[in-house]
């Protein structure tokens, strides 16, 4: 049914299908220079990104596939599913909180808090669709779940995500507008990378191999941007009720810990949850974008292009979007962010045949080939940081 009504909506677009196959995708997607427009570079620096003129003008694109998607019914919520999703994790997080009591003094805790770091990372997916308002219809009472998940469970500031992750969304892999590619411990450019000296020229140039091990300190690191986000100057939204469910949240876990487990074992429950959690939460969301083009700061895209050339799909099926939250697809959820979880399997078809038809490349792999891919990305960029004591020539070599 949708092939005949997409097909009616774009018989005037022609072109052949993309027949390229996966191989070539992931080639394209390690050396994007092959397929972007090249723009100006600093010395030693390679780093390419696709301009206005890399991919052609698709302003239509998106409405006609937009049209489908309403006309199947696919953005209506889905209530059902997500009470069974919570009532699942609420019922799990209920038994880790039995087995915490009846386990007690035991070194077995730390399974309960690899458990736990599990669960909360399940209740930040929800989070998460919830602020996109896949759960509710309306934008307060979305923002009101999504407040009380992200901040009184999972414990990270609901505001500091939403600014963040709004701007992501607006201008995916695009140089000075996406966060997410924002110099940090790991470098995603290789202007950034080249700018590294010292002891983190070390760490930069290996980022790649490293990245899973430096995940462990990722919800910790969660944790004190979204408590310094409400701790600054100027307006945040709901500061004080974010600052009560994060306080009350910890002072409950804290508490829980240090009375009932030894000092030594309290801490060690704690390190493990938010280790698991950590890299529970960059494992989710680092192939949807990772590796894949990066777009000029100064590039004029069309919706529709932006974001299926900057997106990852991941396959899997119902088994990765239980496992990722729905974030295996990636490029429907870029396109329609407010879709509920069930609908997206469905979409992925309309927005495949749209772009065989339109001759546009949709990336999708394994989960473990999305690693592979981010991995080598990280390490090819890495490759930019160099001691100030390196020979020039053999950098230079390096990057050959």
């Amino acid at each position: 049914m949708w092939a005949t009504a997409i097909g009616k909506s774009l018989w005037l677009r022609v072109g052949p299908a993309d027949t390229r196959t996966e191989a070539g995708a992931i080639i394209a997607i390690l050396a994007p220079e092959a397929t972007a427009a090249p723009s100006a570079t600093m010395g030693p620096i390679r780093q390419t990104y696709a301009g206005t003129d890399s991919y052609p003008n698709l302003t239509k694109a998106y409405t006609e596939v937009s049209q489908v998607v309403r006309e199947m019914g696919l953005l209506k919520r889905s209530y059902w599913f997500y009470s069974a999703v919570a009532l699942a994790l609420v019922l799990a997080l209920g038994g880790l909180i039995t087995g915490f009591i009846l386990l007690g003094d035991s070194w077995f805790q730390l399974l309960i808090a690899a458990g736990l770091g599990i669960v909360l990372t399940q209740f930040a997916f929800l989070a998460h669709e919830a602020g996109h308002r896949q759960i509710l219809t309306t934008g307060p009472a979305s923002d009101r779940l999504a407040r009380i998940l992200a901040a009184g469970i999972v414990g990270i500031s609901f505001s500091w995500w939403t600014t963040k992750h709004t701007r992501h969304h607006g201008n995916p892999n695009r140089v000075g507008k996406d966060p997410d590619i924002e110099v940090d411990t790991i470098r995603f450019l290789e202007e950034d990378a080249a700018k590294v000296s010292g002891f983190m020229s070390f760490i930069t140039r290996r980022q790649g191999w490293l990245f899973f091990p430096l995940l462990t300190l990722e919800g910790l690191n969660l944790h004190v941007l979204g408590m310094k986000h409400l701790f600054s100057r100027g307006e945040v939204k709901a500061r004080w009720q974010e600052l009560t469910l994060v306080t009350v949240r910890f002072a409950i876990l804290l508490t829980a810990l240090f009375m009932f487990l030894p000092v030594g074992m309290a801490f060690a429950f704690l390190g493990v949850q938010l280790a698991v959690f950590g890299v529970y939460m960059g494992a989710a969301f680092a192939p949807n974008h990772k590796g894949m083009p990066i777009i000029a700061a100064d590039a004029k895209l069309d919706f529709f292009s932006k974001q299926v050339y900057t997106s990852r799909n991941i396959r899997g099926g119902w088994w990765a979007s239980a496992l990722m939250g729905g974030l295996n697809y990636q490029v429907e959820h870029h396109l329609f962010p407010s879709m509920p979880r069930p609908a997206l399997a469905k979409a992925r078809e309309i927005v495949i045949e749209q772009c065989k038809t339109l001759n546009v490349k949709y990336t999708e792999t394994s989960l473990v080939e999305s690693y592979a891919i981010v991995i080598a990305y990280l390490n090819k960029v890495g490759l930019a940081a160099r001691d100030p004591f390196d020979c020039h020539m053999i950098a230079q070599f390096r990057k050959a």
